[in-house]
């Protein structure tokens, strides 16, 4: 079974200094169809203007993955780690007993154009940790590629969940797929551009549930860029 929901049923803010959409409740936006999936609790698809960005603030017991798709994005924490996420860059930062940080816009001339996703962990009280790691377009170009997963596999970032995190770019029509284990669901993100899932066409910010299937088809792929959650 597959739901789908469209990009324009996503909760919305506009701060001047940050659009962002909300695929599910967050801050101010509160849907009760809409509080998670699984493990997976928020997918934001964030845009800061140049020289703006997130003040320093805390998180506690949460994993948190950084996508950029355009931009280049500051980051500074707690655990001494400062860093600038560019496009092709994974960021995984577990904040487990709890870690404060701060993103900006790090140019003041372009957007940054990212996704936040926050994971529910394994369990609570982790140690706060920090890591990166960068995936070329040839990485993600036709095929799924994992960028965060429990056990580090393929280079991927490691995350403190039984959840696995994929990244692929379609375009000129390419197709991939991939299978889901016995009891597992997913959830597919596109970030942009377009594509078919099982038949049912997908674009830019448009989301689907996946459950009770075993094969995931991703084709006629147009300058798609997707994110795909193999969840518990």
């Amino acid at each position: 079974m597959i739901q789908i929901r469209k990009g324009n049923n996503r909760g919305h803010a506009n701060h001047g200094w940050l659009d962002s959409f909300h695929t599910f409740s967050f801050a101010d936006y509160y849907d009760p169809a809409h509080m998670g999936f699984s493990v997976l609790r928020v997918i934001n698809e964030d845009r800061v203007q140049p020289s703006a960005g997130f003040p320093t603030h805390g998180h506690r017991d949460m994993e948190i993955v950084s996508y950029v798709l355009e931009g280049a994005l500051e980051h500074k924490d707690s655990m001494g780690n400062g860093s600038v996420i560019r496009p092709g860059d994974v960021q995984r930062m577990s904040a487990g007993t709890g870690v404060r940080h701060s993103e900006f816009n790090a140019s003041n001339s372009e957007l940054v154009h990212f996704l936040q996703i926050w994971i529910v962990p394994d369990r609570q009280g982790h140690a706060p940790g920090y890591e990166q790691k960068h995936f070329t377009t040839s990485d993600l170009e036709g095929t799924l590629r994992l960028i965060a997963s429990p056990d580090g596999r393929d280079g991927s970032v490691v995350i403190h969940q039984d959840a696995r995190l994929y990244a692929a770019k379609l375009d000129n029509a390419q197709s991939t797929s991939h299978t889901l284990a016995a009891g597992r669901r997913a959830y597919l993100h596109v970030a942009r551009g377009g594509v078919t899932v099982n038949g049912s066409t997908l674009s830019a910010g448009d989301g689907a549930r996946i459950e009770n299937e075993t094969q995931i088809l991703l084709s006629q792929g147009h300058d798609a860029e997707v994110l795909l959650f193999d969840l518990p």
